[in-house]
């Protein structure tokens, strides 16, 4: 298992390498001037002289990604052009509020998504069957923004019981910040709980129809451990890495949500950065964005073997 371990971490260095230079080139393929924007409306040609040399922008762009690499590898991911403050602060400033409502919605699509998939499978063509695959298709077509207002409707404006929106650390004060969370939280799961309850039903009824579950059975096992002990387990395979690919799509990609509920994140921050044209934030947030997706593959990687035994050779 360490030696698995050790050649993922070893064929992480070319990958990211490339992830680096692909960011980097993109960055500047963009429309627009980020010495333009930060000179403002006047313009003046020797402002925005100054703004490229003090910046690097009036150098290949070689030798602008060497200084950049350079900088990165010392864990100085630049300053952000517009507000001057180092992109590492914003990046620890806004990512614990992103992973905190990724991790409460990856709960809630767990909770929900895995039992699901678990009983649509075992009770196949039922009632039960049927109607879980309908819920299930509901929350996977119904668009985040429309649930999350209905929701601020129904939970903040009329019963009063929720906040509207905002955000409360944990630490801080858990109870309100649980109040504070929940409902963006519900309205990322219950999406991710759809497709993870149908790719779990799939995989249950292939580790169902197998030949040990029918070995297990003959040998008078009870239904309980047949399922959850035996299926189950085999069956979590592909579920690990959806839900590690999942949880990346949430650090990165709960702009609406964020915005819906008020909430000071990481997507905004990304929204934010590419309509100023601030090359150092996009790319730090980017940047980190990848390495937390390459991270997650290779912890889904020790999840196989965790799971699955047979994986170990």
């Amino acid at each position: 298992m360490l030696q698995l371990i050790g050649k993922r971490l070893i064929q992480l260095v070319p990958t990211l390498f490339f992830v680096s230079v692909l960011i980097f080139s993109l960055q500047h393929l963009l429309p627009g001037d980020p010495a333009l924007v930060m000179a403002g409306e006047e313009r003046d040609p020797v402002v925005i002289q100054q703004i490229r040399e003090q910046y690097g922008l009036d150098r290949p762009l070689p030798m602008q990604y060497l200084t950049w690499m350079g900088n990165v590898l010392s864990g100085d991911l630049g300053q952000s052009m517009r507000i001057r403050v180092p992109v590492l602060d914003l990046i620890l400033e806004k990512l614990p509020v992103t992973l905190h409502l990724a991790i409460m919605a990856m709960a809630i699509a767990l909770l929900i998504g895995v039992p699901a998939g678990v009983l649509s499978a075992v009770k196949k063509d039922s009632p039960a069957d049927y109607v879980i695959n309908v819920v299930g298709l509901a929350g996977i077509s119904t668009p985040n923004f429309w649930l999350g207002i209905m929701l601020i409707l129904l939970f903040a404006v009329n019963l009063g019981w929720l906040p509207a929106g905002g955000y409360v650390s944990p630490f801080t004060d858990l109870r309100a910040s649980i109040a504070a969370t929940i409902m963006p939280a519900f309205v990322l799961g219950t999406a991710i709980a759809g497709v993870i309850m149908r790719h779990t039903r799939s995989a249950m009824l292939q580790a169902l129809a197998s030949d040990y579950v029918r070995t297990a059975r003959a040998k008078g096992l009870s239904e309980r451990v047949v399922v959850w002990k035996h299926a189950m387990r085999n069956a979590l395979t592909p579920v690990i890495t959806l839900g590690a690919l999942e949880f990346g799509t949430l650090l990165s990609g709960a702009v609406l949500t964020e915005q819906i509920f008020s909430i000071p994140g990481f997507g905004k921050l990304i929204v934010d950065a590419v309509f100023n044209r601030d090359y150092a934030v996009v790319q730090g947030v980017v940047l980190v964005t990848a390495s937390i997706y390459i991270l997650l593959n290779l912890l889904a990687d020790i999840g196989y073997i965790l799971a699955n035994p047979r994986l170990r050779s």
